[in-house]
């Protein structure tokens, strides 16, 4: 049990992602176990039983839940490859895109591909706005950590699996409105660490199908 890494957590997840690749960054073993999101594990329900969501991490027993779990794994293997910045300023710059990325990046992006008609098209014009402030925030760095990837880069970075599904349903190409930011983002894929630790686009694709037929938007 002694320093035991275990990641409960959906292979679709963006927030699960970003500890997948935190924890592969950093060159953490862990056990991966995927839920079945209409089945909890007792394991879940019992290691974050206020909100029952994933990701949870669970280090030597003790459980981190959702998006606190990956200013965790940088706080405690901080030796290795760290991604919040030194800085205090800079530091709370990271944690306040981070909190743009989670409440509008994200849930515009599941507006994308859950609606149609008008609302799709609402959806991807506040998507295309949002993520043209994150390429102006990023200038010309290659990364939004500078030279190496940082929080903000990880925190990110699973959109990527995700490009297909929304030029797809949004009708627009991230590289055509945001070149600079659709550099940066194949730039981390190019990282082995953060490869393998995404998702195919083309299997995401298929199951947002499945699942649109299944709400009916079909």
């Amino acid at each position: 049990m002694a320093d035991e890494v275990v990641l409960l957590d959906y292979w679709l997840s963006p927030y699960g992602m970003r500890l997948r690749i935190a924890l592969a960054l950093k060159g953490i073993e862990y056990e991966f176990k995927e839920e079945n999101l209409s089945n909890k594990s007792p394991l879940l329900l019992q290691s974050n039983p206020v909100h029952k969501k994933i990701p949870v991490l669970i280090h030597s027993g003790k459980p981190i839940c959702e998006s606190v779990a990956l200013q965790y794994i940088d706080e405690v293997w901080n030796d290795k490859a760290p991604l919040f910045p030194s800085d205090p300023y800079v530091r709370s710059q990271a944690k306040f895109w981070l909190d743009f990325v989670d409440k509008k990046v994200i849930l515009l992006w599941r507006k994308i591909w859950t609606t149609k008609g008008e609302e799709v098209e609402a959806a991807t014009k506040e998507f295309i706005d949002c993520i043209k402030l994150l390429e102006a925030e990023l200038g010309d760095k290659p990364f939004y950590g500078g030279e190496t990837l940082g929080f903000v880069d990880v925190a990110l970075v699973p959109i990527y699996s995700w490009f297909y599904v929304y030029e797809k349903f949004g009708n627009f190409s991230v590289e055509r409105e945001c070149p600079k930011l659709f550099a940066c983002v194949k730039r981390c894929f190019e990282k082995e660490s953060v490869s393998k630790s995404l998702p195919d686009q083309d299997k995401v694709y298929s199951l947002v199908m499945e699942i649109r037929t299944k709400l009916g938007i079909e």
